[in-house]
């Protein structure tokens, strides 16, 4: 695959726009195609099998616009099929469930105080997310010394959906998913949903205040960058470089399965910029 193809991410909805926005901060060099299956979002709440369905067709869309690498940028795709692609496609493919557990588990290292008995951290993310047991996983291949508490937070995904972000219905839905995860000990907190991190304040606010001290909040969307970026400087996915690109070509490229009228607004806040043009596409389940 040629260096200066993009890279392809995709995500349930508008919330992997927040690994895009990592990715164009860590790799200015790179070109990028997103795809956002908005029409059909959550994923969270769907069956492994409908979900690997999806994701192999989110999948398929990206690869016949010839990019050299996947980020799936969905933890509940991460989760329940990311084995499945990795198996079925010939190029590299980056979930966002190993970055963020390792992330965490750095995170819980540098903690200046940790409480007795094993190090516990605390996964807020989709029904499907949780269910999968993913994270739990992924933690233990790095060590087995840690416990990982999961609790699944599916109002989180439409409260971001809709911006509401402050105040205090995200406050209440926070507390209400945070409350059994600081009670359990859990010294840090992953966002394992790529939604998530635009609550990042409010998540972090309240899990300070539930423990009486800050509690670090692991963005799994800037770890997913990260691991990318990676990749790239180890020379397992090829680097892109912008005096090369093709005349006119764009940095960013945004497909959505549905434009609803407040698009613009909702993908402002993820990117934190202004959006580029969007195309709206169909999906096709294989059969």
């Amino acid at each position: 695959m040629s260096p200066q193809a993009p890279l392809g991410v995709f995500d349930s909805g508008l919330g992997g726009l927040t690994v895009v926005r990592a990715l164009l901060e860590r790799l200015p060099e790179e070109r990028i195609i997103y795809l956002g299956d908005n029409a059909r979002v959550p994923y969270g709440t769907r069956s492994a099998n409908t979900v690997t369905r999806y994701a192999r067709g989110c999948a398929r869309v990206l690869i016949e616009r010839k990019v050299k690498a996947l980020i799936v940028a969905c933890n509940t795709v991460s989760a329940v099929a990311l084995d499945v692609l990795r198996a079925e496609l010939d190029l590299p493919v980056i979930g966002a469930v190993e970055p963020g557990a390792s992330a965490a588990v750095h995170a819980v290292e540098k903690l200046a105080v940790r409480p007795a008995g094993p190090p516990k951290i605390g996964v807020l993310g989709t029904s499907g997310t949780i269910a999968s047991g993913a994270y739990p996983r992924a933690v233990a291949q790095i060590s087995t010394r840690f416990e990982v508490l999961g609790h699944a937070a599916p109002l989180l995904v439409p409260l971001v959906e809709e911006g509401w972000l402050e105040g205090a219905v995200p406050e209440l839905a926070v507390r209400r998913y945070l409350e059994p995860l600081v009670s359990g000990g859990a010294g840090v907190i992953v966002l394992g949903c790529t939604h998530y991190p635009l609550l990042k304040n409010t998540i972090g606010n309240v899990a300070a205040e539930l423990a009486g001290t800050q509690v670090p909040i692991v963005d799994s969307a800037e770890a997913t960058a990260g691991r990318a970026a990676e990749l790239i400087a180890e020379g397992r996915i090829a680097g892109a470089n912008p005096l090369t690109w093709a005349a006119g070509a764009p940095r960013l490229e945004l497909l959505v399965t549905d434009l609803p009228g407040t698009f613009d607004g909702v993908a402002r806040r993820f990117l934190g910029a202004e959006t580029p043009a969007v195309a709206q596409i169909d999906l096709v389940a294989p059969s």
